[in-house]
């Protein structure tokens, strides 16, 4: 990680240097346990210190689509060129302490696609119309009509054991955590006039925030 940094962003090195050339202690209860690896938690530049490492290993992949955020990766292209870039990854990767975890690796293919590469098996298969990236899914098909059900029923459920709640304090959790936030991912998905935002989606969340508003004295 500081390699990268001394090597592509060199004005942060000294920084960065004097923030991870040493292992940080840290204590729980009687033990004492050094951190060794990856930035620390809630480091503003944890994210760029990430990316930045894994970045040239990307840059060198030969697949047509190359898609990283942070360490959820998307390639896309004929399957041996895919498969070649996959064997990459965890040659590269391991060199640099990072595992590619199968199990949670996704093949997005035809069902009448033919797939012999033994990593590529190991994914799990998923049909094109079923796809999803970062949770938002990319067809309006099944999995649309799931993802806007899951979330307007995790709303209504919500909203049920909010009622002891004093007013004041459900807006604001539903404003910053239950409402709009929950379902931000899905703009990326095709959702205009689907039932669920119709029906209660986003104007059912908004209804609800309207309410407790005007129940607080606010409104």
């Amino acid at each position: 990680m500081l390699s990268a940094v001394y090597s592509r962003i060199p004005d942060l090195y000294s920084y960065c240097c004097s923030a991870y050339s040493q292992p940080s202690v840290l204590f729980y209860g009687p033990h004492t346990v050094l951190s060794h690896k990856g930035p620390h938690q809630d480091d503003p530049l944890g994210s760029l210190l990430f990316c930045n490492t894994i970045h040239p290993m990307l840059s060198s992949l030969k697949s047509d689509l190359k898609l990283g955020y942070m360490d959820d990766v998307s390639l896309g292209g004929p399957v041996d060129t895919v498969g070649s870039d996959i064997l990459e990854i965890s040659k590269v990767g391991s060199s640099m302490g990072f595992t590619l975890n199968p199990s949670k690796c996704e093949l997005i293919a035809h069902q009448d696609l033919s797939v012999k590469d033994d990593c590529l098996l190991s994914f799990v298969r998923v049909n094109v119309s079923d796809a999803t990236l970062l949770g938002a899914p990319l067809f309006p098909v099944t999995v649309l009509d799931k993802a806007w059900s899951d979330r307007c029923a995790d709303l209504a459920r919500a909203v049920d054991r909010l009622d002891d709640v004093s007013s004041q304090d459900v807006l604001i959790v539903l404003m910053s955590f239950f409402s709009a936030p929950k379902v931000l991912h899905l703009r990326c998905s095709p959702s205009v006039n689907h039932s669920s935002v119709r029906d209660t989606g986003y104007n059912g969340t908004y209804d609800v925030v309207a309410a407790t508003t005007v129940a607080s004295g606010r409104g």
